[in-house]
């Protein structure tokens, strides 16, 4: 009885842990979409091909929060909000060396 409650217990765990990492797959290419879209149209000395390379990292050294947050800008449009946000993330250390480590210029942001 003990065994099948544990095996219950973690066939439950592993399906919440699908059903999370599946909502946070969709929201993470939701923000993707917002992130790319900003840096297009509010970030010009950003050089296209160098567009994916900077969403990657902005989206990598971002919090749940702002993912969200991002996901939600996908739906709704971006804004100066969005756009702000971008910023904040980039100015982060971490998304700076990401930047750098993919072969582009931090200055370019």
């Amino acid at each position: 009885m003990i065994r099948a409650a544990a095996l219950v217990a973690l066939l439950t765990l592993t399906a919440c842990e699908e059903t999370t990492q599946a909502v946070d797959n969709v929201a993470r290419r939701s923000a993707k979409a917002a992130v790319s879209e900003t840096i297009v149209t509010r970030f010009p000395a950003v050089p296209k091909q160098a567009v994916t390379p900077f969403t990657d990292c902005i989206i990598d050294n971002a919090s749940a929060r702002e993912i969200g947050e991002f996901a939600k800008d996908a739906v709704i449009g971006v804004s100066e909000t969005t756009a702000a946000l971008v910023r904040s993330v980039l100015e982060r250390q971490q998304t700076q060396q990401c930047i750098v480590g993919a072969g582009l210029s931090v200055l370019t942001a």
